[in-house]
């Protein structure tokens, strides 16, 4: 049989193949977690090149965009302002023979009007007397 020593000796052995054991198989897991680590960050790697190309086509068509919308704004400045000349033009050229014709024709009406004897308004003979009299504290109306 085993003395006390051997049987100690023994134990410990054992004890240390289980230690070595499990710290293989620890290694070997982590080998393999670093083996599928190195694996993922290649293949970012090899995405990421025409990620960037894309992502440098992307940018270069809105810098694109950005122009033309720089020129369409431009544009629409020069616009604007034309059609504010022209407005003002319009309004020199048309606005005022319109605005004297509308007042030589209220004139012809209202002279018309007076000279028939009736008030263009639809009121009695005699123009604004009786308004005259009514703010005069009614003297003319008795």
């Amino acid at each position: 049989m085993l003395t006390g020593g051997q049987l100690a000796g023994l134990i410990v052995a054992v004890f240390w193949a289980v230690l070595v054991s499990f710290l293989a198989y620890t290694l070997l897991k982590l080998a393999r977690l670093l083996g599928e680590a190195a694996e993922m960050v290649r293949d970012v790697g090899e995405q990421a090149g025409p990620l960037l190309k894309d992502m440098t086509r992307t940018v270069r068509r809105a810098d694109e965009q950005l122009g033309r919308t720089d020129v369409i704004t431009k544009q629409v400045g020069a616009v604007t302002q034309n059609v504010s000349a022209v407005t003002t033009v319009m309004t020199s050229v048309v606005g005022g023979p319109l605005v004297k014709a509308a007042a030589f024709s209220y004139g012809v009406r209202k002279a018309l009007g007076n000279r028939d004897g009736g008030g263009s308004d639809g009121g009695p003979a005699g123009g604004d007397r009786p308004q005259l009299a009514a703010r005069s504290g009614g003297k003319g109306r008795r």
